[in-house]
């Protein structure tokens, strides 16, 4: 099953704190291949993302997941199964997606098999984003059964 970690915004400077969590980022999804493949996508609008989400080819359609602040919230068991239904059930592509500065618009989350959310608050993007990354890792690391996850 391919993973996308997928995102509205735009390129990080190299240097700074912005830099600090692309690296960051990369780190887990650099751990979660010896899972399941995973990659980044970075889109400049929401449009985009939808674009090319309906390019996006396959025997199964593909999975999408997108974080917002009114979604359900889980624990990382809860996601750990989830995303495991989905690999079970024959997915070949789940998208974690986080969206806009200004939030996904109503037709976009409609679109999405699951709404998710880290809570109420607000967090900067590039924190959303590597706490995707790492959520995703540790889900993987739970299915499997390593001990990553030590259930506190």
């Amino acid at each position: 099953m391919q993973i996308t970690l997928a995102h509205i915004g735009i390129r990080t400077q190299r240097g700074g704190a912005k830099a600090g969590y692309e690296a960051l980022t990369a780190m887990y999804v650099e751990r979660t291949q010896a899972y399941a493949a995973m990659r980044v996508e970075m889109h400049r609008t929401e449009a985009e993302l939808g674009n090319w989400l309906t390019k996006q080819r396959g025997r199964a359609p593909v999975v999408l997941a997108v974080l917002d602040s009114r979604g359900k919230q889980l624990t990382s068991e809860g996601f750990a199964e989830w995303l495991g239904r989905q690999r079970d059930g024959g997915a070949q592509q789940v998208v974690v997606a986080v969206g806009p500065a200004d939030g996904w618009s109503d037709d976009f989350l409609e679109k999405a098999q699951m709404v998710l959310s880290f809570g109420a608050m607000t967090m900067a993007h590039e924190l959303a984003r590597l706490a995707a990354a790492e959520q995703v890792y540790r889900a993987c690391t739970i299915l499997a059964g390593h001990p990553y996850h030590g259930g506190h």
